[in-house]
């Protein structure tokens, strides 16, 4: 088991830095699958504008920064179990995160454009959840504070990140009503 004395701030970066690699390789994953819809020709409908978007950036941003902030200037130290309860929840996390992106291939993307003519998808996850990206998210958002013990930056950007996905959510089931089969996928 890892000691939290003098090394407590190492879990708490090393989980930072493992977020930060994997918002990197899903921007990665996003530009590709964004690019290859707009080579196709492929019609597509944003679900958020520009703004509300770049909103949802700063948000993921503070996410990374905000805890080692936080950690740094309280310097308090995490309760063992809840730390490594928190790290099996932000596995858990990025298991359903890449098992949606896996899922939707081509459809997936990180602004939530829809491609209506690429249809719907019901399998993977989506048997189980409409939304398994957005709970991935907020899984992420409620563990991470807990492994370093960053309550106050914790609850503020889960709550902020809670009010975009909501809105954002909203608008992209707008969208989603209009490819042929997702409505209906949901009705079992």
């Amino acid at each position: 088991m890892l000691e939290f004395g003098a090394d407590r701030g190492t879990l708490l970066i090393g989980a930072i830095a493992l977020l930060a690699l994997e918002r990197g390789a899903e921007l990665i994953v996003s530009h590709r699958n964004l690019a290859r819809l707009k080579a196709n020709g492929t019609p597509c409908m944003a679900s958020s504008s520009a703004a509300e978007y770049s909103a949802m950036v700063v948000v993921h941003v503070l996410f990374l920064a905000a805890p080692w902030i936080e950690f740094s200037l309280r310097g308090e130290r995490p309760i063992p179990w809840y730390a490594y309860a928190a790290i099996a929840a932000l596995l858990a996390a990025q298991g359903l995160r890449w098992w949606t992106i896996w899922t939707l291939g081509p459809r997936w993307n990180a602004p939530a454009v829809v491609a209506p003519s690429l249809g719907a998808v019901h399998g993977g996850p989506y048997r189980f959840l409409r939304h398994p990206n957005y709970l991935a998210v907020a899984l992420e958002f409620a563990a991470l504070p807990w492994v370093g013990g960053t309550w106050y930056s914790g609850a503020v950007l889960f709550a902020a990140n809670a009010l975009l996905l909501a809105r954002r959510k909203r608008q992209e089931e707008g969208l989603l009503a209009q490819v042929p089969g997702w409505s209906a996928g949901f009705e079992r």
